[in-house]
């Protein structure tokens, strides 16, 4: 970062300090993902915020190597007490809060002291993925579902629902009907565009779906829409959790990614001569994502929870297979309403959820993507059925493999995968195997009770 950039986020942060104190703003809260998919803050004064935006605020490098529960692994390239980086508040995503009264917040892009980018910095990695696909003449639309469930704050870290309705009840919206419309005021106070919202299949279970953005925007927009819910459940006497697995014997908390391929103005994943409609260049796109699903799922999946999750009869899309509106496999291709195709047909990656660090998550499938394009990949033929249905032979005939089942096996996966590691660099990609195998680690001796009680209220 040289000095005039330095001059001008400055001046940037300056020019909105009056409005920001006028709203009540104390504190800026600036925020990163780390590798195990916890969101991380370091804050300051509103005062402080011209001299944040400049110079960064102070980190250290070692959360690159944090686990979930906040032991700290000794990898290839983190996880030592030397170093120091910077975090530097994105001002285009400043935003108000309107469930933490007197706070604002930014994403948070981490430098090193000289100003290079930190090599390992999620959010980084996911601005040059967008760029490459810029380069490649497309671009790319996404919007992660949130899914979470709320229980009594009164219940220590056991989960006592805190709505008791059935799946999908109104029961369920009228028992918190307030705190969904605060949900509600707060996503609108704050920009963020909400498509749905609704009681979801498991205890206690909510989800809510917001407008698709640019790929990085949408990262963004997954840790504010989080981190609003967990405010606002508090303020309502509840605890929010998005982990995998909430109790070992429910259903989880999906991460679903939809995501859309444009040329211009025209979607991709319509229009085109391909199998349900896909053009040449989203079918490509699509097969690079499916052939790289096991090494993807270090990145979407990255919890040992996420694999109590990731079951067969779930939804969950255990499968690495595609299909048109199949909520069984692990890409499902939607349509839209007829006539509204052109905006609304997508990708949605099913086999994900929110313990995944957001930022990686949209990196990983454009490369996966772009690779598929530059290789002329071609889509096997879809699955229009619920793959665990099929018997082994059939699934065999069809190539319909079952996803890997582990985190140490995703792990391999990844790091076998020259794409994926070489487009996240040699120090983020060792990093990111290294944490999958010190979490796999850490629960090795654990039963899927134990897992979901010590990660659910991490995420």
């Amino acid at each position: 970062m040289e000095q005039q950039e330095r001059n001008q986020q400055a001046a940037a942060a300056e020019s909105v300090l009056e409005k920001l104190a006028e709203q009540g703003v104390v504190g800026v809260a600036a925020t990163w993902v780390d590798n195990s998919g916890v969101t991380r803050v370091k804050a300051v004064p509103l005062r402080r915020l011209p001299a944040a935006a400049a110079w960064g605020i102070g980190a250290s490098p070692v959360f690159d190597a944090f686990l979930v529960d906040d032991s700290i692994t000794s990898g290839r390239h983190a996880g030592g007490p030397v170093g120091d980086l910077r975090l530097h508040p994105d001002l285009s995503r400043l935003t108000v809060l309107a469930e933490q009264p007197g706070w604002a917040w930014a994403p948070a892009d981490r430098h090193r002291q000289d100003g290079s980018v930190h090599p390992q910095d999620q959010r980084s990695l996911a601005k040059r993925a967008v760029a490459e696909l810029a380069g490649a003449g497309l671009t790319a639309m996404a919007a992660f579902e949130v899914e979470w469930a709320v229980g009594e704050a009164g219940a220590g870290d056991a989960f006592v629902p805190a709505a008791r309705g059935p799946a999908y009840g109104y029961t369920r919206l009228s028992e918190r009907s307030d705190y969904v419309r605060d949900l509600l005021v707060a996503f609108e106070r704050q920009g963020v565009v909400v498509e749905q919202i609704h009681p979801e299949y498991g205890a206690g279970q909510f989800e809510v779906s917001v407008a698709a953005e640019d790929p990085v925007g949408a990262a963004d927009t997954l840790v504010l829409v989080r981190e609003t819910v967990r405010a606002t459940s508090a303020r309502h006497g509840m605890r929010a959790s998005f982990s995998p697995k909430v109790l070992a014997e429910d259903v989880g908390n999906g991460g679903h990614v939809h995501l859309s391929l444009w040329r211009g103005d025209q979607n991709l994943f319509t229009g085109g001569a391909g199998q349900h409609g896909l053009t040449e260049e989203a079918g490509a796109f699509t097969a690079g994502i499916l052939l790289r699903l096991p090494a993807l799922l270090a990145v979407g999946a990255p919890s040992v929870a996420s694999y109590l999750r990731l079951v067969p009869h779930h939804w969950a899309g255990a499968f690495q297979a595609w299909g048109p509106e199949n909520r069984e496999t692990a890409l499902r291709v939607v349509a839209g309403s007829p006539g509204n195709q052109g905006r609304a047909a997508n990708l949605e990656v099913k086999a994900f959820d929110l313990a995944a660090n957001p930022y990686l998550v949209v990196a990983a499938l454009i490369y996966a993507g772009l690779a598929g394009l530059r290789d002329g990949a071609r889509l096997p033929p879809s699955v229009d059925v619920d793959p665990a249905t099929l018997s082994d032979d059939e699934r065999a005939r069809r190539g319909i493999l079952a996803l890997p089942s582990s985190l140490g096996d995703v792990a391999d996966a990844f790091e076998a995968d020259p794409v994926l590691t070489r487009a996240f660099g040699t120090e983020l990609a060792d990093t990111i195997v290294d944490v999958r195998r010190a979490e796999a680690e850490l629960f090795a001796d654990a039963t899927p009770e134990d897992v979901a009680a010590a990660v659910r209220w991490r995420y």
